[in-house]
């Protein structure tokens, strides 16, 4: 049984995301919430909450164990991007992609 937690909507790069889900993918709760805590990358702070989330709906929902839990999927998806112009020489314009993430982070308990 695994216990999932999802985040839509992230204004952060999917690519930068990643970085930090390779780090934690198949470690225990608590060493990958340490390794979070201690990476200094934009993404840690979204994914810090998002693992406490779904390490609470394992115990409220699912009641697991959290001290046996790892995560067990990670992974990025591209969300929707938002387009804006930015200005340049001779009247002409660049676009400026601000890209969004779908992040999902899931946690089961190891036998």
């Amino acid at each position: 049984m695994k216990a999932y937690a999802y985040l839509k909507y992230a204004r952060i790069s999917p690519r930068k995301v990643k970085i930090v889900l390779d780090l934690i993918r198949g470690k225990d709760v608590g060493a990958a919430m340490a390794i979070l805590k201690n990476t200094h990358k934009g993404a840690s702070e979204y994914l810090i909450k998002l693992l406490g989330s779904a390490i609470a709906n394992a115990e409220n929902n699912f009641h697991m164990d959290s001290t046996k839990l790892y995560v067990s999927e990670c992974f990025v998806c591209p969300g929707p991007t938002l387009k804006r112009i930015m200005p340049r020489a001779k009247g002409s314009a660049d676009r400026i992609l601000k890209r969004t993430s779908h992040v999902t982070i899931a946690v089961e308990e190891r036998n």
